[in-house]
């Protein structure tokens, strides 16, 4: 009950930023339901209107709330874009059945495969590495695979977020996909006989606690700490060089990659300005926006990366589908309770 309060108190104050009126399903508009959050997405949407005319209407929130939003709404809808920063919540929308697939030969030729839905639903349109951190001056051989972090040789030295982030779900998810549900709850079980400590806070408080002394390993998104080589992250930058790093599983199936990707609500009422709009994402100046702005990596082959990125360097990428991410996310969370993961 309190959490449909919750839900209903967030969709009110939800709509009266973008009320339904006849302005929102005008020709000339796109309407976003987006759960990115960077000032620096901003960019993006300014270049789309002065490109094409076509003006943005705009709400933020968390994924979870704006797809509970768009059933209740059901046909009723403004909305005509879903912007998520994960893959596995651009699942559950898709599992909702809120997507509606689209036809275009841009998407087709500039999105990788891996990284947007079987049936082009919605795409990927940039991506961040989750890396192994690790404190230089404690650690001489660091964990050169997700699965060595499970090695009892790091018993106590590991700092991972909890069980129920999407991010360590997808990772699970990821590792029920390539070796199986038996080897990913030995891998979870052996990660949980490691912990340096109880899983707390985001990924910066995980690249922190290198710096405290409280863990010797830490896992975490590559922009989370390229964006301490960039700007000044308090009690991060000022040590990063104390911190090596590396993209895991080079000699096999590559890093594991999530994804911020949006897809056409099968409800839109501006439909191909929401098509045009994905396009533009996948453009050359989009990419580098996502590049530049948020430290992330753009999907498109040949944009190039910005200078805190490039300095994490070049890694091989886990090719699989990232759907399987979704598809594993219900049975990653039960090995995790099994296990008894926080």
């Amino acid at each position: 009950m309190a959490l449909c309060a919750r839900l209903l108190s967030t969709a009110l104050s939800l709509a009266i930023a973008l009320p339904v009126t006849s302005a929102a399903f005008a020709d000339g508009s796109v309407n976003l339901y987006s759960s990115r959050h960077y000032d620096t997405d901003e960019r993006l949407y300014s270049d789309f209107e002065e490109q094409t005319g076509i003006t943005i209407n705009r709400i933020e929130g968390n994924a979870d709330e704006l797809i509970e939003r768009l059933k209740a709404e059901g046909r009723n809808s403004p909305a005509d874009v879903l912007i998520t920063v994960d893959a596995g919540r651009i699942w559950r929308a898709a599992d909702a059945d809120l997507f509606a697939p689209v036809e275009s030969d841009i998407l087709e030729e500039r999105i990788p495969a891996a990284l947007r839905h079987p049936d082009n639903l919605w795409f990927g349109f940039s991506t961040r590495a989750r890396l192994i951190f690790y404190n230089k001056e404690r650690v001489s051989e660091p964990p050169q695979t997700y699965e060595e972090l499970a090695d009892p040789k790091y018993k106590g030295q590991v700092c991972i977020r909890s069980s129920t982030n999407i991010y360590n779900l997808s990772l699970l998810a990821s590792i029920i996909a390539t070796d199986g549900a038996e080897a990913a709850e030995a891998w979870a079980q052996g990660v949980k006989d490691n912990l340096a400590r109880s899983p707390q806070g985001g990924d910066t408080d995980q690249l922190k606690g290198l710096v405290s002394g409280e863990c010797d390993i830490a896992v975490a998104n590559s922009y989370y700490f390229a964006r301490s080589l960039r700007t000044n992250v308090e009690g991060l930058s000022e040590h990063v060089d104390q911190i090596g790093w590396g993209f895991p599983n080079q000699d096999g199936r590559g890093a594991h990659v999530n994804v911020s990707a949006a897809g056409v609500l099968k409800n839109a009422p501006n439909r191909e300005n929401a098509i045009k709009f994905l396009e533009y994402l996948a453009s050359d100046s989009a990419q580098e926006y996502f590049a530049s702005g948020n430290d992330e990596y753009p999907v498109v082959e040949g944009v190039g990366l910005s200078a805190s990125v490039t300095k994490l360097g070049e890694f091989k990428r886990d090719d699989l589908n990232l759907a399987a991410l979704g598809e594993n996310q219900t049975e990653a969370q039960s090995i995790f309770n099994a296990v008894g993961f926080k």
